[in-house]
């Protein structure tokens, strides 16, 4: 993939105005305002190039054609559904400010991203690696302190990264989570006493002055952000935080959770969003019938 283009100066203005409204009034986190930028200035820069000059010029042959170009360049389905989705969203936005005559993208058929069944952990793979860190050294302390938190309450990284210290230890975590939406997590026993061993043991020896009260504290003494969760994820489990958000939902529900419960917990908005868990559930229901049922 080439390196995403800047947007051609005609199309600037409007695009500052639409992220500012999306990050100062919607309250989307800063993560999802540069998706948007990214995306938005992707489709200019085509637009641009295919001789448009201004943003109402935008007609829905154009927008196909720029779809059709994501699809012949590689990129995947849920890609280029993510990126119509954008660009329908901003004329949407423009529309119903009387700043375009119509929005171009509405007619045009957003592409059927891929079904992607999430990858849940095996439990015992999950647990024998949490129970595997013995050592009484602060980074062997942080990151089982870190990988119990992110099994035990299924929170993203982004929120795993914004915790302080003081969060982690009680029964109930406070979650401000997409768009600043909050929820509360409950947090299994074992999280709470490795949060707690850690905060005592292990994060006053390598905190430094430049930790302030960041709960995650690297090697060199500075808060930990979300690339290094995930680098210390990756170490220790060879997979991302997400799998852990995964597996965390996919054994609740196996375990008989309900859904609307998982959809909470997890901090969807949609309940679609959450029954994509349903098909791994499925899986081992299937497993179930066919290791207990005379007939199966």
């Amino acid at each position: 993939m080439t390196s995403i283009p800047t947007a051609p100066g005609w199309a600037t203005a409007a695009i500052d105005e639409y992220l500012d409204y999306q990050g100062g009034v919607r309250n989307l986190s800063a993560h999802t305002v540069d998706a948007y930028r990214r995306d938005l200035c992707q489709f200019f820069d085509f637009c641009g190039r295919a001789g448009v000059t201004d943003v109402d010029a935008v007609d829905r042959r154009l927008v196909r054609r720029y779809l059709a170009y994501l699809d012949t360049r590689g990129y995947a389905r849920r890609s280029i559904a993510r990126k119509s989705s954008a660009v329908r969203a901003f004329y949407e936005w423009m529309a119903r400010r009387g700043l375009v005559v119509a929005n171009p993208a509405a007619a045009v058929d957003r592409p059927k991203p891929e079904e992607r069944v999430p990858r849940a952990l095996p439990r015992r793979g999950v647990i024998g690696v949490l129970d595997a860190l013995v050592e009484d050294d602060p980074i062997t302390l942080r990151d089982r302190a870190m990988l119990e938190l992110l099994y035990s309450t299924g929170l993203r990284v982004s929120e795993m990264a914004a915790l302080r210290v003081g969060e982690g230890t009680g029964e109930f975590l406070h979650v401000r989570g997409k768009g600043g939406r909050e929820r509360v997590v409950p947090v299994g026993r074992p999280a709470r006493q490795a949060v707690a061993r850690w905060e005592a043991r292990g994060r006053p020896i390598l905190a430094g002055p430049d930790a302030g009260d960041a709960l995650w504290v690297g090697a060199k003494g500075g808060r930990l952000d979300a690339r290094g969760i995930r680098r210390v994820v990756r170490a220790r489990l060879g997979t991302f935080p997400h799998a852990l958000r995964h597996s965390f939902a996919t054994h609740l529900l196996e375990g008989g959770a309900d859904l609307r419960s998982v959809q909470e917990l997890l901090g969807h908005v949609d309940l679609t969003t959450t029954q994509t868990y349903t098909a791994v559930s499925r899986q081992h229901l299937r497993a179930t019938y066919d290791r207990t049922h005379p007939r199966a």
